[in-house]
């Protein structure tokens, strides 16, 4: 896992950071020394990969369940009526009429093969038992009502100009029977748009009004709003610098955030309240980030780019070089990034930031009580929150710090606990200086939606990469869990006896507060633990709960939790709906798959059954059109039975034994 590169007597570790995934594109990167250690099936992509299977709705199977059995009675008939002809022939009197005598050659022929003979004249007579037509009926039926969907101008967004798509017709009359939904949560509850809305600097609260931070409870038109701006016009004082403007600038440091390479700091672009140009475009593998680097840009404080080892930022026009020495990368474990920064002056600092419960134990001053306080507050309003601070070096601390990390990071054994251990110990004696907090904006109609599809009886189950904080602060602005809900958790074990003992617990609570509805939120390490030796239980403990959240799941393991239901012995009816590549495996094992036309590609679109543009329509799917599929389908799957039954089965057959007719059909023309 672990490894060295060695260039020009210069140590470079190699490990999981270093390896490059298929489908993935590296950029603002001129050269490489590389190597390719897995190919084919054996890469991340393929292993994830899933083959797309044929589906086959319920009424279909239910179909096929009745022909077995026409099957069985066609050739019960067939035998009964071979028999009878010969009890019918065995008297002379009763022998075949003389426009149907046999030849000789047929008298002398073998009883077997007349008996076989036979046999089979009356299969071909009775054939009709079975409903060819059915098939092409319903298929007709169900690739007409296709186009309903398509043309239904509640299902087309407006703003993308996109309608429903209908990429498969065998499961219209599916869409009706749903007992479960599993969702994404990112781009599928949610816009994927993160927007900078509060932030908590030194115990004060801001807000973002027109390009400014402004205090909350003040507004740009009240007589004290310009005086209590952040953002000031006037040059900080000469004994260090600003809380404020220090908070802005660990925003614009403390990042993994990229600039277009074509972009150039001279160019001409939009310009703020402020006076402050930000005419660049920033690329992130974290929305967050992204957020807040141009929500700093947009309040005077921008970050331009890298230049080499540096870091470049504008604090109101002014442009200022940082040294990048050290990225501590962020870790589910430790929740939090930092990175240490030589300022313009020489100084060291650190900037760390990372989730509340992982800065502020290790925060020694600042407003420490009051931005808890603001968190709790921002959490509420179903925003992502971040805490922000940062250290100052000695150099002799810097010079130790150096040392440790090199040693951790060229380890060939153990190198991620030593990593972790020399990352705790420069993580600590903070100083706080804020919080912010990042809205990613529901979709439109998204509590109405889950709230209808509870109220129709199907169970939401929300599967979703994301963290456990933020995954539950949506779920609770989304409605998917209330407030009075008694929520469940069963994440963080690492072992099969821990898992265990948590899942009998939340049994136990089930049972003795039946009364009141729960959730329950596990997130993937855990769920594989529960799985591995406790299915029966966790699955026990996942029915009895009115709603599910499921974080930090591979795409694997969505596709695993969609099949345990789906196998079930109730083998209830399930709908798994996502947007991007990572919900592939869900949507092609659900029963019915739907992808939405959003922001990260077409792969869910492409591999889905149904592609609607917004979560909202799936209502409409479901409870208009599923609804009315189902009906049409039952009634002309239940006339063609009839229909058999009643004519082809019953008056048929016996009109052949009334009126002892042989194994002929007669037209009348």
């Amino acid at each position: 896992d672990h490894g060295l590169l060695v260039i020009q007597l210069m140590e470079k570790p190699l490990g999981p950071e270093s390896l490059l995934l298929r489908g993935a594109r590296l950029k603002n990167t001129k050269e490489i020394f590389g190597v390719a250690v897995y190919t084919g099936m054996e890469t991340k992509m393929a292993l994830n990969y899933k083959s797309k299977s044929q589906k086959r709705s319920a009424v279909e199977k239910s179909m096929n369940s009745f022909l077995i059995i026409y099957l069985i009675i066609l050739l019960f008939e067939a035998i009964l009526s071979t028999i009878l002809k010969y009890a019918w022939q065995a008297e002379e009197k009763w022998d075949e009429p003389w426009y149907n005598g046999k030849t000789e050659h047929e008298r002398n022929s073998s009883k077997i093969l007349r008996f076989i003979s036979d046999f089979l004249a009356f299969l071909v007579l009775y054939n009709f038992i079975i409903p060819i037509s059915l098939y092409v009926t319903v298929e007709m039926q169900k690739f007409l009502g296709s186009f309903f969907i398509g043309w239904d101008l509640d299902l087309y967004h407006k703003e993308t100009n996109q309608r429903a798509q209908v990429n498969t017709s065998d499961l219209n009359e599916e869409l009706g029977q749903v007992e479960y939904v599993f969702t994404d949560k990112t781009g599928t509850l949610t816009e994927n748009e993160m927007q900078f809305r509060e932030c908590s600097i030194n115990g004060v609260k801001y807000q973002e009004v027109n390009g400014k931070l402004t205090p909350e409870g003040f507004s740009e038109d009240s007589p004290d709003g310009n005086r209590h701006s952040l953002v000031r016009h006037t040059p900080p004082p000469p004994l260090g610098i600003l809380e404020e403007e220090l908070f802005l600038k660990a925003v614009c440091l403390c990042h993994t955030v990229q600039i277009n390479a074509d972009q150039t700091d001279g160019a001409d672009g939009p310009w703020h309240a402020n006076g402050i140009a930000s005419p660049l475009e920033y690329y992130a593998s974290s929305p967050d980030e992204k957020a807040l680097v141009e929500a700093a840009s947009r309040v005077g404080v921008v970050f331009t780019g890298t230049s080499g080892d540096s870091m470049e930022v504008k604090s109101l026009g002014k442009p200022e070089r940082y040294k990048l020495l050290h990225v501590l990368e962020f870790d589910p474990n430790r929740r939090r990034m930092s990175v240490i920064v030589e300022s313009p002056s020489g100084e060291k600092l650190l900037f760390t930031k990372g989730a509340e419960s992982s800065i502020l134990p290790r925060s020694k001053s600042g407003e420490i009580d009051k931005t808890r306080i603001h968190v709790d507050e921002f959490a509420l309003k179903g925003l992502r929150t971040l805490c922000i601070a940062y250290r100052r070096f000695t150099p002799e601390e810097y010079q130790e710090i150096g040392k440790r990390l090199h040693e951790a990071r060229t380890a060939l054994q153990q190198r991620e606990e030593r990593l972790a251990d020399v990352f705790n110990f420069i993580e600590r004696d903070l100083e706080l200086l804020g919080a912010t907090g990042v809205e990613d904006k529901l979709q439109e109609k998204v509590q109405e939606t889950i709230e209808a599809l509870r109220l129709a009886g199907i169970k939401v189950w929300v599967l979703t990469g994301d963290k456990h904080e933020t995954a539950v602060s949506v779920s609770l602005s989304c409605g998917h869990f209330h407030r009075t809900m008694n929520i469940l958790e069963l994440v963080q074990h690492k072992s099969d006896s821990t898992c265990a003992e948590q899942l009998m617990q939340l049994a136990k609570r089930i049972k003795e507060d039946h009364v009141i509805q729960h959730g329950l939120v596990v997130d993937g390490t855990s769920l594989s633990l529960a799985l591995r030796e406790h299915e029966k239980l966790f699955m026990e403990v996942c029915k009895n709960c009115s709603a599910v959240l499921c974080c930090r799941m591979a795409p694997l393991q969505k596709a695993k939790v969609v099949r345990l239901l789906k196998t079930s012995p109730e083998k209830p009816i399930t709908l798994a709906i996502g947007d991007g590549a990572n919900d592939v495996s869900m949507i092609q094992e659900a029963h019915v798959g739907i992808g939405i036309m959003g922001k990260e590609g077409r792969q869910a679109v492409r591999n889905s059954d149904y592609a609607i543009a917004r979560f909202k329509f799936l209502s409409k799917l479901l409870f208009v059109h599923g609804h009315f599929y189902y009906i049409r389908i039952a009634t002309l799957v239940q006339y063609f039975f009839y229909k058999v039954s009643l004519q082809r089965v019953l008056v048929k057959f016996t009109e052949k034994q009334v009126n002892f007719l042989p194994a002929r059909n007669l037209f009348q023309i």
